[in-house]
C-alpha cells in the first residue's frame, strides 16, 4: 500500500531536524541531488538520507511514496532548472535551440542524477511546463499539429538522449574517462592508412571532436529539418 503523504501545509509545522532545518519537499530533493553527485546511485538510499537531512528515514517517506517517486521528483527537478528564468525571443528556431541547451545543461550539471532520471516521465509540473512550451513555439511557428508532434518528440528524445550518453561520461571515475579519451589519440590516430584508410585520413578530426558532445551539432540538424518542413521543402 502506497505510504500517505503528508500535505505541505503540515510538513512546514514539523519541528526542526538535528541540523535545526524544516523539512521541505525542497529541501530533500536538493539534498538528494547532492547525494547523487558525491555518492553515486547505489549512494541514494533512505537511510542515508535520513542521515544527510538529520532526521529518521522513515521520515523522507512522509514526504514521497517511495524512493521512486523521489526519483521522479528530482527529473523534474532539473526540468525546473533548465526552464528557471528562461525567456522566449520569438524567434522559433532560436528559442527551441536555447531549450534544447538549457535541458542538456541541467542533466550535465547532475551527471548521477541524469543517468538515473532522464529516460523517466514524471507527469509533474515542471516537466509539464516545459512540454508546454515547446509545443507552443511550434504551433505558434505555424507547424501543424501533427507536425509540432513530430518535431517535439525528435527535441525532447533527442536532448534527453544526449543528456544521458553524455552524463554517463562524466558519471564515470576520473580515470576510466581519461583512459577513453585517450584512445583516439593512442589507437585510432596510430591506425594505418592501408588497413583502415578513412579513419587514417580523418584521424586528426576525430582526436580533434570525439571527446566533446555531438548535442549542438545534432540539434542543429534537427532543427534544420524542422525548418525545412516548416517551409514545406521536406517532411521532418
Amino acid at each position: 500500500m502506497a505510504k500517505r503523504v503528508v500535505p505541505e501545509s503540515a510538513r512546514r509545522r514539523r519541528r526542526p531536524t538535528k541540523q535545526g532545518q524544516i523539512l521541505t519537499h525542497e529541501l530533500i530533493v536538493e539534498t538528494a541531488l547532492r547525494m547523487l553527485r558525491e555518492h553515486g546511485a547505489a549512494g541514494l538510499t533512505a537511510r542515508r538520507l535520513g542521515l544527510a537531512l538529520g532526521a529518521d528515514a522513515s521520515t523522507v517517506y512522509r514526504y514521497f511514496r517511495g524512493m521512486d517517486d523521489l526519483i521522479l521528483a528530482i527529473a523534474d527537478e532539473l526540468f525546473g532548472h533548465a526552464m528557471a528564468d528562461w525567456e522566449p525571443t520569438g524567434d522559433w528556431r532560436a528559442d527551441l535551440r536555447d531549450l534544447g541547451l538549457r535541458i542538456h545543461h541541467a542533466y550535465l550539471a547532475h551527471p548521477q542524477a541524469a543517468v538515473l532520471t532522464a529516460s523517466r516521465v514524471t507527469g509533474r509540473s515542471n516537466e509539464v511546463a516545459s512540454d508546454e512550451t515547446i509545443l507552443g513555439i511550434l504551433r505558434g511557428a505555424g507547424f501543424a499539429d501533427a507536425a509540432a508532434v513530430r518535431v517535439y518528440h525528435a527535441f525532447i528524445d533527442q536532448s534527453l538522449a544526449f543528456a544521458i550518453l553524455d552524463a554517463a561520461t562524466l558519471a564515470l571515475p576520473k580515470a576510466a574517462r581519461e583512459a577513453d579519451e585517450e584512445v583516439w589519440r593512442d589507437t585510432y590516430a596510430r591506425l594505418p592508412a592501408s588497413t583502415h584508410p578513412h579513419i587514417a585520413a580523418t584521424a586528426p578530426l576525430l582526436v580533434a571532436r570525439m571527446n566533446d558532445s555531438a548535442y549542438p551539432v545534432a540539434l542543429d540538424m534537427l532543427l534544420s529539418s524542422a525548418s525545412r518542413a516548416a517551409a514545406g521543402e521536406d517532411r521532418p
